[in-house]
């Protein structure tokens, strides 16, 4: 029986991760959650309340990872097989308006994880990063892993700089580190503040939609769902193995990207929501680079690598976007 530490099962990725390894293992989960930025409880006891049965396997600990994990916590938490590295403050424009906390918090985070992995020595470290490390893609072409690194604000800097942490915890102490990059989830229960779940509030209530864009270039994205993502995280801790560091030959940790299926560009997400519900879409093109610098026009990765493994995502953009919009207008309290 596997033991996991997953971070941040109180974020929306995060319960998605918490549900698909409920459903799909038989591992135990053990969470830490601060419930501080955009945890809450309401996910977990959304994603637990019809299987009780569930809660002999997860267990639930408010810590604030800004802080390091005591040897009381440590000997509550017990042995650990697997860390999924998924907590981090992860919104683009809060980074932008208060840039020194965002990354403070995200650095610190990371950086007490790992210092408890030297500790523990769990078979593997998922460190969860984003496809916005790389900066934008420019037409045509999709980011390979380790593609040169060049974040564009805050929140990617601060992505940045957890896997540079990673890597010189697998160089130097031997955690056993995979780094993973990902593109923009959706799902039920996300945060609205967040483009695809603010696009739907919008349209439900009759407001205008803002589109990052102009005319002829609107911004573009890998949309997948969160649980995809959790399925590629799974996949990854039973199929795969971390490199080990050895001078000379191995000198990086492994790393791959979990892609969405394919590319929508942001105003045929909007309208593709706008059909499901059956509303008019009014929107406004802004182009954010002349009022919001930061903002990256096109996000792509190459997801070659995963597949040539053997996953495929058990969701598809238009089936798991149907899903999630039945779902949210069933608990119209998630908007």
């Amino acid at each position: 029986m596997k033991r996991v530490l997953l971070t941040g099962p109180g974020g929306f990725i995060g319960s998605h991760c918490l549900a698909h390894i409920m459903h799909n293992t038989d591992w135990d989960v053990v969470g830490i959650d601060s419930f501080r930025h955009k945890g809450l409880t309401d996910r977990i006891v959304e994603v637990t309340k019809n299987h009780q049965d569930w809660l002999s396997r997860i267990k639930i600990f408010t810590h604030d990872l800004r802080a390091p994990i005591s040897p009381m916590l440590e000997a509550k938490i017990g042995k650990i097989d697997y860390i999924i590295s998924m907590a981090s403050e992860s919104h683009v424009d809060r980074s932008i308006d208060d840039a020194p906390y965002f990354i403070r918090n995200n650095i610190e985070i990371v950086l007490n994880l790992l210092e408890f992995a030297r500790k523990v020595k769990p078979e593997v470290f998922i460190q969860i990063s984003t496809d916005e490390v790389y900066g934008p893609a420019s037409f045509g072409t999709r980011h390979k892993e380790w593609s040169t690194i060049l974040p564009s604000n805050p929140y990617s800097a601060s992505k940045a700089c957890q896997e540079a942490i990673a890597i010189s915890y697998w160089r130097t102490y031997n955690v056993p580190v995979i780094i993973t990059n990902t593109m923009n989830n959706f799902g039920e229960m996300q945060d609205p503040e967040k483009y695809p779940a603010m696009v739907l509030r919008n349209l439900i209530q009759g407001k205008k939609v803002l589109i990052h864009g102009t005319s002829n270039s609107i911004g573009s994205r890998f949309y997948m769902h969160a649980r995809n993502h959790a399925d590629g995280l799974i996949f990854l801790l039973k199929n795969t193995k971390p490199y080990m560091h050895q001078d000379g030959l191995i000198d990086m940790p492994d790393r791959y990207n979990i892609v969405g299926e394919k590319e929508v560009d942001n105003l045929e997400l909007a309208l593709l929501i706008a059909k499901t519900v059956n509303k008019q879409l009014i929107y406004e093109l802004r182009d954010f680079h002349a009022v919001r610098p930061g903002h990256d026009r096109r996000y792509a990765l190459d997801g070659t690598k995963l597949a040539d493994l053997g996953w495929k995502r058990p969701l598809g953009l238009e089936e798991s976007l149907k899903n999630t919009i039945k779902w949210t207008l069933d608990h119209k309290e998630w908007l």
